[in-house]
């Protein structure tokens, strides 16, 4: 709490032009289509039939609405920051105003998790699906080059590398680059198309729907009935039945399908390139949100009311939708087609997103020294963060190339969900810290809200189980060897430096 960023510095930062900083050109509709275009990919088209066929069949329509509340609750607290400080960083800039150095570099750290590791999460499944599309021209990719090493097919096939994987990471970071107005023209068509299909998909699987595949709506969790009526001890439940159907498995189902909703916070990453923040953060973070809760709810519906979710545990599981589609709507294999083509240009949108995002939070924490001075050289042209895009390329692209899609997704849910979590914390400690200064949107009810988003959060994170708490918990362990090595010698904050980037004063790290 000691080396906090002051706020009036940051306000000031937010206001700053010239050489060196980030051109504003997003307007609200901008921002609404990068958080729908972050938030309608692969976790509802590959993430839905994972939850309902391992943790909460039918319910995952229920597991999507208590994720959708969690992610409410955090929004507000989001809504609040972004009207407040609009500066590139997200949570990380909130938390060093609000908590301090060591939690702003904390979930800095933790948000790489959430965007460079999701992207590579969405890298995956995008590969998995430009399969399932070359497969109705005829070709296939070898399994052994659009697959990591750690897999291995039915019929003994070990994979080497994600080719396809590697190769969007590739043109995407590319295009952002270029610039930002020109990522946020090609994500607008690219946001247009994949809400028409999931629209279409809706509307006409519908009828196909057989109430038989809804019923029971909660599969039975023996392990969980055994418990409440005194059967079984706590620790045997949570170790052996916890997650697995039933109430608890609608929690850990929502751990899994939050995956689907990260990206509404990506929004906050654009901050500094927004033309109205004050008006418009507001506005993208919480209209795209309720939106993609609606069409969340109904695809799953639909989804799990089409097929019965038991045959996501194999047949369905890499292209639900598509197989879904192929065997109980076979009249509509054009439909098929066109739902792998939208995903593929939806995948693309997502990874767009969370690779801004994350050149964004260094951008910032490199302006404040804790990361290298490279991750914040703009290009003289483009106005771009274009170094950071360049070594995210390569990090991702390792990660795309070589890991299994179901370990980075839930690394990525877990690390979302804890920077979720500050957030609401920092919103009230703001409140007390200074509560003079002007804040254009207010999130209601404090503290209420955000306790109440802190608590739903930890649940779901909670939910996600000890394999993946034990890599959080490894990836804040390296987390803090880079901190106290380099980030504690290089912050700026401690040194006592707190003037703006274009006061010749103030000295450089390079």
């Amino acid at each position: 709490m000691r080396f906090k960023k002051p706020l009036d510095k940051l306000l000031q930062e937010a206001a700053e032009t010239g050489e060196g900083t980030l051109k504003r050109t997003l307007g609200a509709g901008n921002l609404v289509a990068l958080g729908i275009g972050a938030i309608i990919g692969a976790g509802l088209f590959v993430r839905t039939a994972a939850a309902a066929a391992d943790h909460a069949g039918p319910s995952v329509t229920l597991a999507f609405i208590l994720a959708a509340v969690g992610c409410g609750l955090a929004g507000l607290c989001y809504a609040e920051f972004a009207a407040m400080i609009p500066i590139a960083g997200s949570a990380y800039t909130y938390s060093y105003a609000t908590m301090g150095e060591m939690v702003a570099w904390i979930i800095g750290w933790d948000l790489v998790l959430e965007y460079a590791v999701g992207a590579a999460t969405v890298s995956i499944a995008w590969s998995e699906y430009l399969n399932k599309l070359l497969n109705n021209f005829g070709i296939n990719i070898p399994y052994q080059f659009c697959h990591s090493p750690f897999q291995s097919s039915l019929d003994g096939v070990h994979g080497l590398i994600n080719i396809p994987a590697l190769f969007i990471i590739v043109c995407l970071s590319l295009v952002l680059i270029r610039g930002t107005q020109e990522s946020a023209a090609l994500n607008g068509i690219i946001v247009i198309v994949k809400v028409a299909i999931v629209v279409l998909f809706i509307s006409i699987g519908w009828g196909f729907m057989k109430p038989i595949n809804h019923t029971p709506y909660i599969p039975v969790n023996a392990g969980e009935v055994a418990f409440f009526h005194g059967q079984k001890s706590f620790l045997d439940y949570f170790a052996n039945d916890f997650g697995k159907f039933g109430i608890s498995g609608i929690i850990s189902a929502a751990g899994v399908v939050f995956f689907a909703f990260i990206g509404f916070d990506a929004v906050s990453t654009a901050a500094q390139e927004a033309k109205n923040p004050k008006r418009d953060m507001p506005i993208g973070i919480l209209v795209s949100l309720a939106i993609c809760t609606v069409l969340y709810v109904l695809f799953g519906h639909v989804l799990t009311g089409v097929a019965n979710y038991k045959e996501f545990e194999a047949a369905g599981k890499e292209a639900s939708v598509a197989y879904t589609i192929e065997t109980y709507m076979q009249s509509y294999h054009w439909l098929s087609l066109l739902v792998t083509v939208a995903i593929l240009f939806g995948f693309s949108s997502v990874i767009l997103v969370m690779l801004l995002g994350q050149s964004r939070v260094f951008f910032s924490m490199s302006k404040d020294g804790l990361v290298p001075p490279v991750f914040s050289k703009v290009h003289p042209k483009f106005k771009t963060p274009y170094k950071s895009n360049l070594i995210f390329l390569v990090f991702v692209g390792i990660f795309a190339a070589f890991v299994p899609g179901d370990i980075v997704g839930d690394m990525t849910s877990i690390g979302t969900l804890f920077a979720f979590m500050l957030v609401c914390i920092g919103v009230m400690i703001l409140r007390k810290s200074d509560p003079n200064t002007p804040r254009p949107f207010r999130t209601p009810w404090v503290p209420f809200v955000p306790i109440l988003g802190a608590v739903v959060c930890l649940l779901m994170m909670l939910g996600l189980g000890e394999f993946n708490w034990l890599r959080l918990i490894i990836w804040m362990a390296i987390g803090f060897v880079v901190y106290f090595t380099y980030s504690k010698k290089h912050s700026l904050i401690r040194k006592g430096v707190v003037v703006l980037p274009h006061d010749p004063e103030r000295p450089t790290l390079d």
